[in-house]
């Protein structure tokens, strides 16, 4: 079943507007790249900062369930 066009555009609007569209989907692209790079680094320093932390400052480690600390069960 064909689509019905209820208006036409001369080839030349169609390739300017395909052009337009094409070029601001390439810029996107490019934002979102330099953008996932930064967080990337971001999250790079983060970790590196989480880690130092933890080692400076160990999680208390609690006994595990049903061990008593004193050993008397």
């Amino acid at each position: 079943m064909p689509v019905d066009v209820t208006e036409q555009m001369p080839p030349e609007q169609l390739l300017g507007d395909f052009k337009s569209r094409y070029d601001g989907l390439i810029k996107q692209n490019q934002e979102l790249q330099r953008q996932i790079k930064q967080n990337e680094t971001q999250a790079l320093k983060l970790l590196g900062a989480i880690e130092t932390l933890e080692y400076l400052q160990p999680p208390q480690e609690e006994p595990p369930e049903g061990d008593s600390p004193e050993g008397t069960e």
